[in-house]
């Protein structure tokens, strides 16, 4: 990819313990991360086939400027997804983008099933290591056995699953280097069903810019730096982070709260960024590659022994995990948030899932839909105990009920009822915002069912009329996939504008047009689509849950006939591509 004219593709097959390497010159046309990893999952998916068969594969990629230049910083996977049967899609930053860079690894493709839990070690060849003393533990023990047990010199990345992964939890993720991950979708489940614990990767290749591009590319990169760190374009995430938005989207009632019942939080000031950063923050750490710093680390004590016997516990934070562990189930302050995210990490849940599914539960609860003898013990919003230990319950299969709600909260439903309240778009638990059509429609359309797909909640803030807000969330899809494919942290998205991205592309030797990446986008929203109608996913299912039509968002109540025909005209648009 970057000085030659192939993409170097790793496949492994965990059953034979086997792997190779590939040159793939037809995978240029489709950029990088995003892109090559849909038409890699595409090769080699088995749609006809359980979601957990042996052969399904997984699939990581990363784009031309990874690493090469500034907030370059994540690597994509996809999969076949145990969360919505359908196209699974997950970013990752940490340091996974730069040991795949170092390794000279374009893109993995990994398929079978070990024998017995197993974990990679992938270096100049790939070592099957044998993780049957770790099956069972926790994300964090596990992460302090791959320290100690792999070496090697050069830049290292560790991934790995916890108890919900191994437990098929169909929302479990996959731990990378502590405080990021591949999140929503379920990859870790699909971990678990492989019998693959982790993996590390250590990668000590230098990366060549052809000689001919090294005075340009110097001062592109550092054109794109100044941007980044001297002007305001990405100040915000530095600051506070995302969870500066808790209390504006409470004022203008477009905070998703006690189950989606409400939009504006009485507790949003004592949940704040501004809170979190007075009471609980310690430091900020950046992904490789970025000098930003946006991943924000908050400190709550813990008692572990009786005689005042404390320790200190970091856990990242952000907006997302503050609504969803936080104002979705009734959480009060920082402290309490802290402590429900550490289990959340150490099970290895996603987050957002996690704290809807609660939410959901919560409410079934107190109207009766479900009983003390499903949940255990009683469901209150805003008692932590009982949080902490259902999640431990949910990771780990305690009872049927437990099971079926590590299937997520569209399953759940479907059981038990409450159908009304479970607040899912697409079969994806929604995220922190309430903000419109925009939000509603783009979540439940969006190719990977994620607000980062199309962000239309943006779209609701920026005061898109009605009638444009269906074709804004195209273009926005199109634009993202873009993006993702070269792989572009969003955050940094209005950094990397067209013009920015031409020339950091030519800058590395890589020729391409305006009109090109416009082409190459379409292609792969087609591609992901493609792949969903595969797997019997279509967007006449689409079908959105009463409650988002029963509570105010910031742009009003939305009428469920509208979102239903703006669902249509998306999907006479995606027809079209």
């Amino acid at each position: 990819m970057l000085g030659r004219d192939y993409l170097n593709v790793l496949y492994i097959d965990l059953e034979k313990e086997e792997f190779k390497y590939e040159k793939r010159q037809d995978l240029l046309k489709y950029i990088g991360g995003t892109g090559v990893a849909a038409k890699l999952l595409d090769e080699n998916l088995k749609a006809e086939l359980d979601v957990f068969d042996s052969s399904q594969p997984i699939v990581f990629a990363i784009g031309p400027l990874s690493f090469v230049m500034p907030v370059c910083t994540k690597a994509v996977a996809a999969f076949y997804s145990p969360h919505t049967k359908e196209y699974g899609e997950s970013h990752a930053g940490g340091r996974l983008a730069m040991a795949m860079r170092f390794s000279n690894i374009d893109a993995m493709v990994i398929t079978g099933r070990a024998k017995h839990p197993i974990y990679l070690v992938i270096d100049d060849k790939v070592t099957f290591k044998d993780a049957r003393a770790m099956w069972g533990l926790s994300v964090e023990d596990t992460g302090k056995i791959l320290r100690q047990h792999t070496s090697g010199s050069g830049v290292r990345s560790s991934m790995r699953i916890g108890r919900a992964g191994e437990n098929l939890v169909s929302y479990a993720n996959v731990n990378v280097d502590t405080y990021r991950h591949f999140g929503r979708l379920g990859l870790g489940a699909v971990f678990g069903s492989k019998f693959l614990k982790g993996i590390v990767i250590i990668g000590d290749s230098s990366i060549p810019i052809p000689s001919e591009n090294r005075k340009k590319y110097r001062q592109v990169y550092d054109r794109i730096y100044d941007t980044v760190i001297k002007t305001d374009a990405m100040e915000k995430y530095h600051e506070l982070g995302t969870s500066i938005n808790v209390v504006p989207l409470s004022e203008m009632n477009a905070l998703p709260s006690l189950n989606l019942s409400t939009t504006k939080y009485d507790y949003a000031e004592d949940i704040s960024g501004e809170s979190f950063a007075k009471k609980s923050l310690v430091r900020k750490v950046a992904c490789a590659g970025c000098p930003i710093g946006c991943i924000h680390i908050g400190q709550f004590r813990r008692q572990f022994d009786e005689g005042y016997e404390y320790e200190s516990v970091n856990v990242s934070y952000d907006h997302e995990l503050v609504f969803s562990l936080g104002s979705f189930i009734g959480l009060k302050s920082p402290d309490e948030i802290l402590q429900l995210i550490d289990v959340v990490e150490r099970e290895g849940l996603d987050a957002i899932s996690t704290g809807v599914v609660l939410g959901w539960a919560t409410e079934c609860y107190k109207r009766g839909i479900i009983t003390l003898d499903d949940t255990l013990m009683p469901f209150e919003f805003g008692v932590l105990a009982n949080y902490m230990a259902a999640v431990h319950y949910i990771a780990t299969g305690k009872n049927e009920f437990y099971k079926n709600l590590g299937k997520g909260v569209y399953n759940a439903s479907k059981i038990y009822g409450g159908e009304d309240i479970a607040c899912h778009l697409g079969g994806n638990e929604m995220p922190g915002y309430h903000t419109g059509y925009g939000s509603v429609v783009g979540f439940s359309v969006g190719s990977r069912h994620s607000h980062l797909d199309n962000a239309g909640y943006s779209i609701d803030q920026a005061g898109v009329k009605e009638e444009e807000i269906v074709q804004k969330i195209f273009e926005e899809e199109i634009e993202r996939n873009i993006l993702t494919s070269l792989v572009v942290c969003l955050f940094a998205r209005k950094v990397y504008k067209r013009e920015v991205i031409l020339e950091a592309l030519d800058s590395i030797g890589i020729k391409i047009t305006n009109e090109e990446l416009t082409k190459a986008g379409r292609e792969i929203l087609k591609l992901k689509y493609d792949i969903k109608r595969k797997l019997g996913y279509s967007l006449d299912s689409i079908k959105i849950p009463e409650r988002f039509f029963k509570t105010r968002s910031f742009n009003g109540k939305l009428d469920s006939t509208k979102a239903h025909e703006m669902v249509k005209k998306y999907k006479e648009m995606v027809d079209a591509l």
